[in-house]
């Protein structure tokens, strides 16, 4: 009986190591048979992640543009608003140079015809019309000199000055500036000495409106030269290239940058107070530097 059932247990294992190789060949052949759903699903997958990876690729793409668009958009805002505000300043400045420069002529004309009187015989104030002359270009180089000592000593070191001319130093927004009211204080005494002088036929009155018509000249190409040239605030066309406006330019440009303390104050003679404090050649890099920008483009 015990013979029995170990020749029975040895035919079951017989059995199942017979079984074996079947068994095996059943699973790899289970294996086989999922093999392409399998590989169906991987595909599917790698199809999907492909195409989630191009979604958030156009996503970002689009994004970038997007971003780009609205950066062009704010640009091109920013340019026409520019414009907008040189056209009102420009617009500003041709009016009043052309009222200003009408009545100075009319003023100076009737100044020396009409105070004539109707008679024939009277002779042409040559004196008073010299003297006239003198102020004029005294007067227009006086008021450099003024500008400078009250640049500093008035608009940047004086603190009621500087609360209207640290405008100038800042973003303007809009086409005017607070630094702008210097512009009517100076036009004061300018109309002051012309009515005077205008009033007045005698020398003292020649040379009162000489010197009344030199500011105001001078306040003409204050305005043309800082305002339009250096600051931009309108274009000026060809004086832009002049070789001693680039020098002014870029000797203002020194100013607002404070390398040298503030200085040049002045403004037509700021090269030559550069020149006396040995920042030329610093000057002369710069205005050659300005130059070869200015000169960029034609090379290409």
């Amino acid at each position: 009986m015990v013979a029995t059932n170990a020749l029975s247990c040895s035919s079951r294992r017989g059995l199942l190591a017979a079984s074996k190789p079947h068994v095996s060949v059943l699973k790899n052949g289970c294996r086989l048979a999922l093999l392409p759903g399998r590989i169906t699903q991987l595909r599917a997958a790698a199809d999907e992640s492909v195409q989630q990876d191009a979604a958030s690729q156009i996503a970002q793409n689009a994004q970038e543009l997007a971003q780009s668009f609205e950066l062009a958009q704010k640009s091109a805002s920013r340019r026409l608003q520019r414009r907008r505000q040189q056209l009102t300043y420009q617009a500003s400045a041709i009016a009043a140079t052309s009222g200003v420069g009408a009545l100075a002529i009319l003023a100076t004309y009737y100044k020396f015809v009409y105070h004539m009187g109707s008679s024939t015989d009277a002779a042409f104030p040559w004196a008073d019309m010299c003297g006239t002359l003198a102020l004029v270009f005294g007067g227009a180089v006086g008021m450099e000199m003024w500008a400078r000592w009250a640049h500093k000593a008035l608009w940047h070191d004086f603190a009621p000055g500087w609360a209207l001319h640290k405008s100038h130093h800042e973003t303007r927004i809009g086409p005017f500036e607070a630094n702008d009211v210097y512009a009517i204080i100076n036009a004061v005494p300018a109309i002051a000495l012309c009515l005077y002088g205008f009033l007045t036929p005698t020398m003292t009155g020649s040379l009162c409106f000489g010197a009344g018509l030199g500011i105001t000249l001078f306040g003409i190409a204050y305005m043309f030269v800082h305002d339009g040239l250096v600051h931009k605030r309108f274009p000026t066309g060809p004086i832009a290239e002049l070789p001693y406006m680039k020098r002014v330019t870029v000797a203002h440009k020194l100013h607002h940058a404070e390398k040298y303390k503030g200085v040049p104050w002045g403004l037509f003679l700021g090269p030559q107070e550069l020149e006396a404090i040995g920042a030329g050649p610093e000057l002369d890099r710069l205005v050659e530097e300005l130059e070869s920008r200015s000169t960029a483009p034609s090379r290409k």
